[in-house]
């Protein structure tokens, strides 16, 4: 599949007129070749088990290879317990263009998030920026988390998350460059308002 579709680079994302740091790129997150993409995992983190589901944690686990699952579990056991809400691991990409991946699990809103729900989304955003920062990435592209079976709504989860990393990156003072990954037409569209960007 990744063969198939190719391999993306940062060259192809559109960059804020607002921040130059932020960058706005619409395609298959697979495909795009940064330091890191982050994975909407569950929170049993060893991705999705429904065959042929359309969610980005089916799409990274099936190209990523099995090694990925494997090394999910692994430290799942290791910890013990569930992962949760709003928190962060990462994996290596294994046959993803990739280096790494980061798996953050959303908060489930059902379509009416409450303010517990807000803050772990931002929670999601902080904690991948950090676990990112620690591992000296200089890249990370991230999906819009808990907008699908999740249920958060699109455009309110996008006005967290850019808000959330505009913060990060000004409080730390980082140049990392930030990838807003939008697959949908609609997700584009909310992030270009956002970002600044003329259609």
């Amino acid at each position: 599949m990744i063969a198939e579709a190719g391999v993306s680079t940062l060259d192809t994302a559109k960059p804020s007129p607002l921040d130059e740091h932020v960058l706005l790129w619409r395609g298959d997150i697979t495909t795009l070749a940064v330091d890191a993409i982050v994975n909407a995992a569950n929170s049993q983190m060893l991705g999705c088990w429904v065959p042929g589901h359309h969610c980005i944690d089916n799409a990274i686990h099936t190209y990523s290879g099995v090694q990925l699952r494997a090394e999910c579990a692994r430290l799942m056991e290791e910890q013990g317990a569930e992962e949760p809400t709003g928190m962060a691991k990462i994996t290596p990409a294994y046959n993803l263009p990739c280096k790494r991946v980061i798996h953050t699990v959303g908060p489930i809103a059902n379509g009416n998030p409450t303010n517990l729900h807000r803050a772990q989304l931002a929670s999601c955003y902080t904690n991948c920026l950090g676990l990112a920062a620690s591992e000296g990435l200089a890249s990370i592209a991230f999906c819009c988390i808990s907008t699908g079976v999740f249920g958060f709504p699109q455009r309110e989860a996008a006005r967290i998350a850019v808000r959330t990393v505009k913060e990060w990156l000004g409080s730390h003072g980082s140049e990392m460059c930030v990838v807003f990954n939008a697959f949908s037409e609609t997700d584009e569209r909310i992030y270009r308002e956002l970002l600044g960007l003329q259609s």
